[in-house]
């Protein structure tokens, strides 16, 4: 059953973007920037929480600083679709310290993985050990990531 989701208004929004742009934000300064008493703030916030709106927090790594020197996304076809199929592909390609995100997608292909490595003798014995020794995998195409960027702003929808 789909939860129904409440309305957001626009200092609900105003508040997702502050914390969509910078996570460690304090509440007192987005409670000044959205013109809310800090108690106030945080039982919205609170609120976005418990709602799921927010799900959680997260950090961007520097892989380059961990070692992890390549970035590539590998597109990958699967040769069965059944669910016990799909979920254990998943489960254990997250489970790999490579990957960074997992997408299962609908088209051509049924998942990209993003993973960084430390060479291309590490990307190489990563898509040969990890995904096309699986007896499920039939197709397998790999792209080096030159650079990445994500957007701090967040998405608006009409």
């Amino acid at each position: 059953m789909k939860k129904t989701l409440r309305a957001l208004d626009a200092t609900d929004l105003e508040i997702l973007a502050l914390l969509y742009q910078d996570a460690r934000i304090t509440n007192k300064d987005i409670a000044s920037k959205v013109n809310l008493a800090p108690s106030s703030c945080l039982e919205r916030i609170k609120r976005l929480q418990s709602e799921s709106i927010i799900a959680g927090t997260s950090i961007r790594v520097d892989f380059n600083a961990l070692g992890g020197h390549i970035q590539a996304l590998i597109s990958v076809r699967l040769s069965e679709h059944d669910r016990d199929t799909v979920d254990l592909f998943q489960t254990e390609l997250l489970q790999c310290s490579e990957v960074i995100s997992l997408f299962h997608m609908g088209g051509n292909d049924d998942f990209l993985v993003h993973v960084t490595v430390s060479d291309t003798a590490h990307l190489r014995d990563f898509v040969f050990n990890a995904v096309t020794a699986r007896s499920e995998v039939n197709h397998v195409e790999t792209a080096l990531v030159y650079e990445y960027k994500t957007s701090n702003k967040l998405p608006t929808f009409d």
